[in-house]
This record gives structure tokens, sequence and C-alpha cells, in this order.
């Protein structure tokens, strides 16, 4: 199954452009859904239709998805959904509005994540089209799977065994209960799930990002962002898509002023992505809403083109020989060097950019040896690991 992500900064038009993707998908005679993770579902209207919190079949080969987390709470994780309620009850909530606040804030991501695990794993259709939140919601969204591995390895195991022992005796003196194994339970097939889900968002055989931006200052800075952060996490961005652009042909000032901007963002984002393909895409003389308008805008943007294809096949991460050494580079487009902080614990290695940190399981090969210095080059960050002075001695003899 192929998986394509829509990202990009509120109101550049993602939605419109990801249902677009997904009316060209299903002409070309794949089997399609198109499945929005923004708590402000507009993928229904985009469509000019209803759409519930089960798939629609919205056209032929084309299935429309606007995921609710509290349907999906209920449905998947009632133990932790009880839990929840019971623990806000004990502090003097009502039962239903205790119930309204039991789904804890990021859950319709969390919901999202699971529901591209279901479709890759029935293998019903052959393309996911998801229209993302927002940037910063998106990038909260990508980061789930690699907290759920480090919450799975690292706190899930410590804290279940403390809890079994600790229950008996702090439950009567506590005023709210405290979680049972089945909450345990509950939990941690939510975490192997997310772990499952890491695998199948960063394998760039299957999925790839593409952003959606608008030639304003803001929206090009936010791209730009959104590349370094989905790079650091090991996502493949193989589109950027330019929308709304102005024709060429006006007259009026006020909208030759805007042609002007236009052209000077236009430079920077061709700069800035260069390497990716970059589609252009016209303000339309109406409203993108509805098949019709939706497929005139996917053959504005893919032309004759399949727009399932894998636009870019590199991997954002890749080790290297290098002597007697091994290099681990990974992308990081648009950061210097004093931007990045490294560290490193046993078999891990932290990659700390700006307010993200991506935590890197090193193979064996790596976990075996000395880091010795990194450097950005070319908008990657390359890390170089050294034999161990003892390992090297070893060898000589």
């Amino acid at each position: 199954m192929r998986v394509v992500l829509f990202t990009g900064k509120g109101g550049v038009g993602k939605t419109s452009v990801a249902a677009a993707t997904a009316v060209r998908c299903a002409a070309a005679g794949y089997r399609t859904v198109v499945m929005s993770t923004d708590p402000a579902h507009s993928l229904g209207d985009s469509f000019d239709l209803e759409l519930g919190s089960d798939s629609v079949q919205v056209g032929d080969k084309l299935w429309a998805h606007e995921v609710s987390s509290l349907h999906e709470m209920q449905r998947h994780w009632a133990k932790l959904h009880e839990y929840a309620v019971e623990v806000f009850s004990t502090q003097g909530l009502d039962e239903v509005l205790a119930d309204e606040v039991a789904n804890p804030p990021g859950m319709d991501e969390v919901a999202s994540l699971m529901w591209i695990k279901h479709y890759t794993a029935r293998g019903e259709h052959d393309v996911l089209i998801v229209d993302c939140a927002p940037t910063g919601e998106t990038l909260q969204l990508l980061t789930f799977p690699d907290a759920a591995k480090w919450w799975l390895d690292k706190i899930y195991p410590w804290s279940r065994r403390a809890m079994r022992l600790a229950r008996p005796v702090l439950q009567p003196m506590m005023h709210m209960p405290l979680p049972s194994d089945e909450v345990y339970a509950s939990l941690k097939d939510l975490l192997v799930d997310l772990d499952g889900m890491r695998k199948v968002l960063t394998d760039p055989e299957i999925t790839t990002v593409r952003i959606v931006l608008n030639l304003e200052k803001m929206v090009v800075k936010e791209a730009k962002r959104a590349y370094t952060y989905l790079s650091l996490f090991g996502y493949v961005t193989d589109a950027v898509i330019v929308n709304r652009q102005l024709p060429s042909d006006l007259h009026d000032e006020l909208f030759q002023k805007w042609q002007r901007i236009h052209h000077r963002y236009q430079l920077e984002v061709e700069q800035s992505f260069a390497g990716i393909p970059i589609f252009n895409v016209p303000l339309f003389d109406r409203e993108v809403v509805g098949e019709k308008m939706l497929a005139r805008m996917a053959r504005a943007i893919y032309g004759d083109g399949d727009p399932s294809a894998r636009f870019v096949t590199s991997n954002s991460q890749r080790i290297d020989k290098d002597g007697q050494d091994f290099v681990l580079s990974l992308k990081v487009p648009f950061v210097e060097k004093s931007a990045v902080d490294l560290s490193r614990h046993n078999g891990e290695l932290f990659v700390t950019v700006g307010n993200y940190r991506r935590e890197i399981s090193l193979p064996r090969v790596l976990a075996r040896r000395d880091t010795a210095g990194a450097s950005i080059e070319d908008g990657e960050l390359r890390v170089r690991f050294v034999r161990r002075p003892e390992a090297a001695k070893e060898t000589k003899r």
C-alpha cells in the first residue's frame, strides 16, 4: 500500500490538495481512501458531502474518512477511557463532564495513527491519502511513535512492576483509583500499535510527505522548518506544492504588487527545496469544492503523471564506511551546527534540533564504537564513529 501525507500551515489549501490527489488516484484505477487527521475536519467540505467517523464511499474506487477521537477511544481503548473517567469523577466532576474530558489532548492524532495502521494492515486499498492537521500538530503527531517506543522500552516495564507491588499499600491511602493490570494491558496495546506504526511511517517505500504552501513569508518559513523536523525523524518529503499562484496577466496595481512578492518567495522556495519536485497550482476562478473542481486541481498539479508515485526515493538517514571509520548521516536541512545538540547513552544517540529531540537506536556496528565528532555538510548531520582503543589493540595482536 502507498501512503502519502499532506501537511502545511493552516489555510494554505492542504485539504483541497489532498482531496484532489485522492480523486486523481481513484480516476487512475487505484482503490483510494483519503483520511483527515485534523480535529477541525474540512475534508467533507472539500467533497461537499457529510462524512462520519467511519469510511464512506464518495466515488468510484474512492472512500473518505474523518477520524473521531471519542469514537476511537470508546471502540479501541475502552479501559483507558473508563479509568480516566473514574479518576476525574473522584476529583468532583460530574459523570457527563468527566466522560467529555477523559479524552486526553492529542488523542485525535493518535486515533489517526491507528487508522493508518489499520488501512495498511487490511490491504483493502492501494493508496491512502492523509490530510494532516496544520504543521505544528502534524509534527507532534509524527513524533508520537518515537515517544511510544521510548515508553515501551524504558518506562512501561518498570512502571507496571512497581505498581503491582505498590498498589495494595498505596490504594487505601489514595483518594483516586490506581491503574489496574487491565489498564496497563490496554496501554501496552496502544504503545505496541504506535511502535508498529512508526515502521510504516518511516519506510520510504511506503510513506512520503508532501508540503503544501503559499508564497508568503511566514508560510515559506514554516514549510522550511517542517522539512527540517520531518527529515530529523526520518520522514521523506517527496514533493512541495505551491498553491494559489496568481496568473501572470494581471494589470491591477494591487495584484501586481502581490505578483512581485510571489516571485521573490518563488525563488526562495526553488532554492530551499532544490532536489525535490515543486508543483505549482494556480489560483482558480472559483472555489475548489466538489469532485469536478478537485479533478481540475489534480490536473493542474500532476498533469499526466501518477500522483501516487514516489517523486524522491532517497532516505533521510544512512551509514557509510570511511576507511576504518563509519559515518552516520542524517538529513537536517537549513540547520547550523550550533543549533544541534548531540548526546549518547549506551547504544542510543540523541539528536536535538530546536524543540524536537530524536532518539536513534544505533546498530551494533556503531554501538561498539566511540563517537569522534560531528559536522554539518550539505544539509546533513554527519557523526563519525571510530574504533575504541582496546578494540584497535586487539586487532593489532
